[in-house]
Order: structure tokens, then C-alpha cells, then sequence
């Protein structure tokens, strides 16, 4: 059994599961968590990085779908046994409940959910309180 959540890891807390780096690179401010794991598999390329976000979500939907559902949850599966923990908490930089904010975290949840039918929670406020722009990020 694997449960995927979303988080930045400004907000993330250690009673909400296992802490996962999904961005290329490492926060560079210190964290009040051990942040032990990192899937850079999920991690969008530096080519569409700066993208608008259609075009953004576009080629890194397509990255997703190339690695495919069972490879990354094989990936993931991997970290939930070794911490005995099937919770993973995907995190990466974006405060979402700014306006117009949007991530990758995001697009990956929205993919994730068409891909395997599993709900990815995000457990940080976003903006307007419910699901996050999802329309734009499918």
C-alpha cells in the first residue's frame, strides 16, 4: 500500500509521513526535518523549467508518462519499505496558496490520479481552498 501527499518543505511536519525531494536541486535554507530521500525521477527538466505553465505541464506530463505509473511507483514503493511507512510526502519549493501559484507537485497529483485512480492529497493551504487549478493542470 503506498498514500502520496503534496507539500512544500517549508510547511512539511514529520507526523504526516515520510519527507520526499522531488526538485533538482536541495533547499538551501536549514530544515527542522531529516530529509533523507529524493526521487529526482519526478523532478521536471531544466529545458521547460521556465515554460509557461500549459506548455510546462504539457512536457512534463509527458516525462510522467514516459517513466510510467507502475516504474514510479515502484520507485516509491521502494522508500515506503525501507521506512516502514507506506505515507510518502512529495515536496518541492511552491507556496500554493499564493495567488496564481502553481507546481509541478501539483501537475504530478493531478497525472498520478488519471494514471492509477489514487488521490494525492496536498497537505499545505492553497489558494481558494480546494483543489488546486486542477482543471488547467489535466
Amino acid at each position: 500500500m503506498l498514500t502520496l501527499f503534496t507539500n512544500r518543505f517549508q510547511a512539511y511536519q514529520p507526523p504526516q509521513g515520510v519527507p520526499v525531494r522531488i526538485t533538482l536541486g536541495a533547499p538551501r535554507f536549514k530544515l527542522p526535518y531529516a530529509l533523507t530521500h529524493s526521487v529526482r525521477e519526478l523532478a521536471p527538466h531544466r529545458d521547460y523549467l521556465s515554460r509557461p505553465e500549459p506548455e510546462f505541464a504539457e512536457a512534463y506530463r509527458a516525462d510522467l508518462d514516459q517513466l510510467g505509473s507502475a516504474r514510479i511507483a515502484e520507485r516509491l514503493q521502494q522508500i515506503a519499505q525501507a521506512e516502514g511507512d507506506h505515507r510518502l510526502v512529495l515536496l518541492c519549493f511552491e507556496d500554493l496558496a499564493k495567488p496564481a501559484m502553481w507546481c509541478h507537485r501539483r501537475v504530478f497529483a493531478a497525472w498520478w490520479k488519471e494514471a492509477t485512480g489514487d488521490e494525492v492529497r496536498e497537505l499545505s493551504p492553497m489558494e481558494g481552498d480546494g483543489p488546486y487549478r486542477q482543471e488547467t493542470l489535466m
